[in-house]
């Protein structure tokens, strides 16, 4: 066993329930042969968090408990089976605790695993100052990828696996329906192939964030969005529609702007079963994709489109906290539309 720190307890911020959050010590838990320990550097606050934070997943989460899953970190103490990592390395985290025995797993889709345990929700996550992990699910950071920026990786990996699933490539048109922080990264990476990108969205802040960040808007409530799509086009609708906005409008709005053989690509949770214009997709010849997650390889063309500065994902942050502070970064996000990624620092001077 390699080791730098010997503590015993580390602080952690565990989530009580009842939008509540609790600073106490936690177990210290020694790295098994294939896992390392972090010192964890910024963890994200992100929908999913709000969404615990608000009591809709406790049944699930189980609450007393440590959450978070949108993380950097150091690699401070490593597994004696652990060879491709070493001391002091900077990492981020793919929370996906697959099983690798189910037909998911054998087909090379472990991201989807049919016992698939998501890090941060069904087992204990990253808003502590030190975090034992699977060697497996980590990512070296490049010098030019600082700690901050890296607890982006994991937001941006979504939009990466989402743009790779509708197959989007350049000169194609894209819409993204929805402009919360998803749909803004995913924006970005759809630009990033040369595609030309438009998004729909009716907050004014998430308009001009758009904007400011070089991507062309629409607000469907003051245009017409079939008719704006239409004309971007030239009449021919757009090539590629994410749905990033998980309301019922939208479930309308993607068949109707799609060109005929458009992919739409799936990517917002419906609260409820959505009734779908099937007659669109037989009419039109559409495709319906679905994007859960990320694969090792989106983790790594996210770490590469900020490492090469092809994506500038400081804007994205709203706010830097401190751990002992959670509460309020929290509170702070709830209810919040201006607010795209709020930070939480779990440094501690302890880590060596």
């Amino acid at each position: 066993m390699k080791a730098t720190n010997q503590q015993n307890t580390v602080q952690a911020a565990f989530y009580i329930g009842d939008k509540n959050f609790e600073i106490a010590e936690a177990q210290t838990v020694v790295p098994k042969a294939d896992e390392v320990r972090l010192a964890v550097g910024y963890v994200g606050i992100c929908g999913t968090d709000m969404h615990i934070y608000h009591g809709v997943m406790d049944q699930r989460v189980a609450p007393p408990k440590v959450i978070g899953h949108e993380m950097s970190g150091t690699i401070v103490e490593i597994g004696e089976d652990v060879n491709d990592f070493s001391l002091g390395e900077e990492v981020v985290v793919r929370p996906l605790d697959y099983c690798g025995d189910c037909p998911a797993c054998h087909s090379g889709h472990s991201h989807i695993c049919h016992n698939l345990k998501f890090m941060g929700i069904d087992s204990p996550g990253a808003f502590q100052h030190f975090w034992t992990v699977k060697a497996r699910t980590l990512h070296k950071l490049p010098k030019t990828v600082s700690l901050k920026q890296g607890a982006l990786i994991e937001p941006l990996a979504v939009a990466c696996h989402d743009v790779a699933r509708s197959r989007l490539v350049a000169g194609e048109k894209a819409v993204i329906i929805g402009g919360g922080p998803i749909g803004q990264l995913v924006a970005q990476v759809a630009k990033s192939t040369g595609a030309e990108v438009l998004i729909s969205e009716v907050n004014q802040s998430r308009l001009d964030f758009a904007k400011d960040n070089g991507i062309l808007t629409v607000n469907p409530i003051d245009q017409n969005l079939t008719e704006y799509v239409s004309n971007w086009s030239e009449g021919k609708g757009a090539d590629v529609v994410f749905e990033v906005s998980g309301v019922k409008q939208a479930i309308d709005a993607m068949t109707e702007i799609a060109a005929v053989r458009a992919r739409i690509c799936m990517v917002a949770i419906h609260s409820e079963k959505p009734e779908i214009d099937l007659f669109q997709f037989f009419w039109k010849e559409l495709e319906l994709l679905g994007a859960r997650v990320y694969e090792h390889q989106d983790f790594e063309e996210a770490i590469a489109l900020i490492a090469n500065k092809e994506i500038d994902i400081e804007p994205y942050i709203t706010s830097v906290s401190e751990l002992a502070d959670i509460k309020q970064a929290f509170a702070q996000m709830s209810g919040n539309p201006q607010g795209l990624k709020a930070l939480v620092s779990c440094q501690t001077n302890s880590a060596s």
